[in-house]
């Protein structure tokens, strides 16, 4: 089941362009993190460029300055927390659901266990519900630091599935997919 979703506390955007200096920096951690626990042939972590594709839709989740409040516009200048994207495998049609994968899910080392990574999530798989997908699915690493995050995918929903798209079995992965996104608020 779908955990509730956390207090707005942080400002969430779709980024087209990714050159923000804080964007570019954490997906230097996130690529960073991702070479340091598995083989480079086992590395799925996009790029700037790859993040930059068409079937890609990029999410960033911002903590606002102290002194923001709610009259603060959306835009406002503040620190970048975590980040996420939505990656179309399969559109949905008339007939059928699409399929979607969640990539480049990353909370900066400063704030984890703030809930960014579960705004993220949140949004990222509200916008899979309103295109119509019938499941998203992900891979993520399998050694210890990967942990927290799967123990998340789970409380969401996601279950362990064999491997989807282009990708193979191989031991420094895990897939796991979600199918129930009508439950997703």
């Amino acid at each position: 089941m779908h955990p509730e979703a956390p207090p707005r506390q942080f400002d969430i955007r779709i980024d087209r362009a990714l050159t923000h200096p804080q964007v570019i920096a954490l997906l230097e951690e996130h690529l960073a993190g991702m070479r340091a626990e598995s083989p480079p042939e086992c590395v799925f972590a996009l790029d700037l460029d790859g993040l930059r594709r068409p079937e890609i839709t990029f999410l960033t989740a911002w903590r606002l300055p102290a002194e923001a409040s709610a009259d603060t516009p959306a835009g406002a200048e503040g620190e970048l927390v975590a980040m996420g994207a939505l990656k179309e495998l399969t559109p949905t049609t008339a007939t059928e659901g699409g399929h979607g994968e969640l990539k480049s899910m990353r909370t900066s080392a400063r704030h984890l266990r703030q809930g960014a990574g579960q705004a993220i999530l949140t949004e990222l798989l509200r916008l899979a519900r309103e295109r119509g997908y019938a499941r998203v699915s992900l891979e993520t690493g399998s050694t210890p630091p990967f942990e927290p995050a799967i123990a998340m995918y789970r409380r969401f929903g996601f279950e362990a599935c064999g491997p989807f798209a282009d990708y193979r079995e191989d031991p420094f992965s895990r897939f796991m997919t979600l199918s129930s996104l009508r439950q997703i608020r």
